[in-house]
């Protein structure tokens, strides 16, 4: 089957290669007068919202400008866009946007209640599919032959639901994965690449929450392919996948060797490739995704965060020269940052799809907060995200953390750089990005790797408290590595952090203590969580780990 019959549609793939490729030229485009389409989208969604109850409220019809609309507008949370989003979802309209509600995206946390984000048809139109078909550019244009398979690539994210859960009114509560964009928005061209392979839709059923049975029927169907790139937006699900290949090798064998799905006929027995995988595990002594899959080109997904801490050597997984290319900086409630070419971790800002703004990630956010807009943001300085857009959020504050890397032609170029939550026991005011960049320097200059990492603070003896980190190595750490590593690591964190650095002068916390985890602690506790009937793409990677409960199941595993 060649590019003109992927997804069984002759010319599909012709038509979606010239499509993601138009949509990057014209985000090209608007970056270039960046401060042009940053005012094109403020008056557009003052123009088509002006007569909803919360553009009445605003005076969307007075405003002119930005200074205008920070002026009249409060940076809020998601907590302060609930009340209208409750009463949309009960059925109201013309609220929050003069377009009701498609559907309701699910947020991606994988704690406390899921928020309910409006999805219009005006926001995907305006706002979604321009960055959406954008960011899968460089991947097609550097690995054209994805497309000539529908079963050349392995979405570990795809999750359709036949029957979805709603709202008060009926409209789907769903994550952005489960909802079929071309029924819904009439974007045939919007299915992800690999959303009509064998594995896709599966052919058996599953219990509705049995999301680790689904996993593994997957990657069962998915070793008789030639599988070329994985695509996980969330990292920790593409980690998992060398853990799940020697989890379920046994059963995965013995069902390609007697044609069987689930315990269920399926296909003809295929005793050929069970030979060949068989071989593969008794050769090498253990079962990678490169054995399996030797072809396999790229893996698609975040790239920073905690993830930039085990990548390079999840990518050796795959096998060599394998490339890890990053998903977009983007949450259920909108984009920021969509990589244009190959950097390994950040992209440009999606100029025409919202008004950005953004506080140095120091400051608290409060609703009367002074924002910067991107013009005045700075290389190598994190800062929190806030923006507004068509679909109904308005001086959005996301919870992300992003970084400035560089400006390319005038535009800030930005990477995730982790949640905005802060660890602040004793007031060092800790975030995750910088504990992020401490272990990164600490490892880099000891030499070591790891498969995940946590934290949490602890009691010291008397008054002080201490942070404790959860690590699972990558090969040995000998005792005298290990000591060399908590004491570069701590200076490391005062050289990110003042507040830790005074904290540490004035004895407010002790030096930091390491306790190693088995090498797959982290990838037992992620499947323990999914196990409980959390999807995949919600359990992410947690560095700090203050809850209790969460912290004795992470850590109750030690190595001999």
């Amino acid at each position: 089957m060649n590019a003109n019959t992927v997804w069984g549609d002759p010319g599909h793939g012709d038509r979606y290669r010239a499509r993601v490729l138009a949509e990057r030229e014209r985000l090209v485009e608007a970056q270039a007068d960046l401060a042009g389409a940053q005012q094109a989208v403020l008056a557009d969604l003052l123009r088509f919202n002006a007569g909803t109850e919360f553009g009445k409220q605003h005076g969307f019809d007075r405003i002119r400008t930005i200074d205008d609309f920070r002026a009249a507008v409060p940076v809020q949370d998601y907590a302060a866009h609930a009340p209208l989003i409750e009463r949309m979802a009960a059925g109201e309209r013309n609220l929050l946007s003069a377009d009701p509600p498609v559907v309701y995206f699910t947020s991606s946390g994988s704690t406390g209640a899921h928020k309910k984000i409006p999805v219009t048809q005006r926001f995907m139109e305006t706002t979604f599919f321009p960055f959406y078909y954008a960011a899968w550019a460089p991947l097609v244009e550097t690995y054209p032959e994805i497309l000539d398979r529908p079963d050349a690539v392995l979405n570990l994210k795809h999750d359709p639901l036949s029957a979805p859960p709603t709202t008060a009114n009926g409209r789907p509560h769903v994550g952005a994965s489960q909802v079929d964009f071309g029924e819904k928005f009439g974007e045939p061209l919007s299915a992800e690449l690999g959303t009509r392979a064998p594995w896709a839709t599966l052919p058996v059923d599953v219990a509705p929450g049995d999301h680790l049975e689904k996993m593994y029927l997957r990657l069962r169907l998915a070793v008789q392919s030639d599988v070329r790139c994985l695509i996980g937006i969330n990292p920790a699900m593409v980690a998992a996948v060398p853990y799940q290949l020697n989890l379920w090798w046994p059963r995965i064998v013995k069902e390609v060797r007697d044609g069987t799905l689930g315990g269920v006929p399926y296909g003809a027995p295929d005793p050929a490739r069970a030979a060949q995988l068989e071989g593969l595990a008794d050769y090498f002594g253990t079962v990678r995704p490169a054995h399996v899959w030797p072809n396999v080109r790229a893996l698609f997904c975040w790239t920073t965060g905690v993830a930039s801490l085990y990548m390079p050597a999840l990518r050796e997984e795959f096998g060599v020269g394998v490339s890890a290319l990053p998903a977009p900086v983007a949450a259920s409630e909108g984009p920021v940052g969509v990589a244009l070419d190959r950097h390994p971790s950040a992209g440009g800002l999606v100029a025409s799809a919202a008004v950005y703004e953004f506080v140095p990630a120091d400051d608290d956010l409060t609703p009367d907060t002074a924002t910067l807009l991107p013009h005045e943001l700075e290389a190598g300085r994190d800062y929190h995200v806030v923006f507004s857009h068509v679909g109904g959020l308005y001086r959005y504050a996301v919870g992300d953390v992003v970084r400035v890397l560089d400006h390319v032609d005038g535009v800030p170029r930005v990477e995730y750089a982790g949640r905005n939550t802060r660890s602040d026991a004793v007031g060092e005011r800790l975030r995750e990005a910088q504990v992020i960049r401490a272990l990164r320097g600490t490892l880099a200059s000891a030499g070591l790797q790891l498969r995940n990492v946590a934290c949490r603070v602890e009691p010291t003896a008397g008054t002080a408290q201490h942070y404790t980190f959860a690590v699972a190595p990558r090969g040995p750490w000998h005792p005298a590595e290990c000591e060399r590593f908590t004491g570069r690591l701590d200076a490391a964190l005062a050289a990110e952090s003042a507040e830790y650095a005074a904290a540490r002068a004035d004895g407010r916390l002790t030096a930091p203590a390491l306790r190693l985890l088995d090498p797959d602690t982290f990838l037992r506790d992620w499947h323990e969580a999914v196990g409980s009937g959390i999807r995949p793409t919600q359990v992410k990677d947690r560095l700090f780990r203050q809850d209790e409960s969460l912290w004795q199941r992470l850590t109750r595993t030690t190595p001999a």
